[in-house]
């Protein structure tokens, strides 16, 4: 297990239970003072407000399958998403649908219209810049998909650890997401990991949401998110991360 790859093409893989574990071990019980525990255990997220903001990328349409997760970030536009961007670096048709659940999208679906990617990965791919924005198009109502969802702050240069970070995803087995919270630790002074279970394949871009409600990780950079179900890895966001999203969220 420790040697499987995340990806087959763009997508991350591993083998996947239909049933979680639920149950928490009495590690995981151990509450830290900046959250009620328990930590480390995932579970199946409940339906709102802060779920409905993350959603699953689909390449064609929903009947296709999602491949990959990503979720609303606040910009000036109202219209701007982040994810992983190895998720979104192979072209093709790309939906967003967030919320999604059991085969349905109660938000919309909404077409990605443009990409934000950084200059160190289209040019090597290199994991340490495994961030991505992408603007969606309005509805047919003229809404914008921060309108109707809401979006967390982007939130760069925060120290790794410094809090518990709670991380929803969609493993592309699955119809439902699944989140997890726990304190992320230092891999590398540029990568960043949590020890969260079964976040397989189809949760690389899954959002690591500290308490204030904002985006301090995404789940990628390392290994593309990892080679394991267990642990997973984030680009420490930095000068880079800032200036993409600052791209991103404030064009006129």
């Amino acid at each position: 297990m420790k040697h499987l790859t995340r990806l087959t093409g763009t997508h991350r893989y591993a083998a996947f239970g239909a049933v979680l574990l639920l149950a928490a071990t009495s590690s995981s019980l151990a509450a830290a003072d900046d959250g009620p525990g328990p930590f480390g255990v995932t579970v199946q997220a409940a339906a709102n407000s802060a779920s409905a903001r993350v959603g699953a990328l689909f390449r064609g349409h929903l009947a296709d399958g999602h491949f990959c997760t990503a979720s609303v970030v606040h910009s000036k536009g109202r219209d701007l998403i982040v994810t992983a961007a190895h998720c979104v670096d192979g072209g093709g048709k790309l939906r967003f649908a967030p919320g999604y659940r059991d085969g349905k999208a109660p938000y919309g679906v909404w077409e990605v219209e443009r990409t934000y990617l950084g200059d160190a990965w289209t040019g090597a791919q290199d994991e340490d810049s495994d961030v991505a924005f992408a603007v969606v198009a309005d509805d047919d109502e003229g809404e914008s998909v921060e309108d109707v969802v809401g979006g967390n702050a982007f939130a760069t240069h925060r120290t790794t650890g410094a809090t518990a970070v709670t991380v929803t995803g969609y493993p592309n087995t699955l119809d439902t997401p699944i989140t997890c919270t726990n304190k992320p630790t230092a891999h590398s002074s540029s990568q960043q990991r949590i020890e969260c279970p079964d976040f397989t394949g189809g949760t690389s871009g899954s959002p690591w949401v500290n308490g204030d409600g904002a985006v301090v990780g995404i789940l990628g950079g390392h290994e593309q998110g990892g080679s394991t179900a267990d642990i997973s890895y984030s680009v420490v966001l930095g000068d880079e991360a800032a200036a993409l999203y600052s791209a991103a969220a404030d064009r006129s």
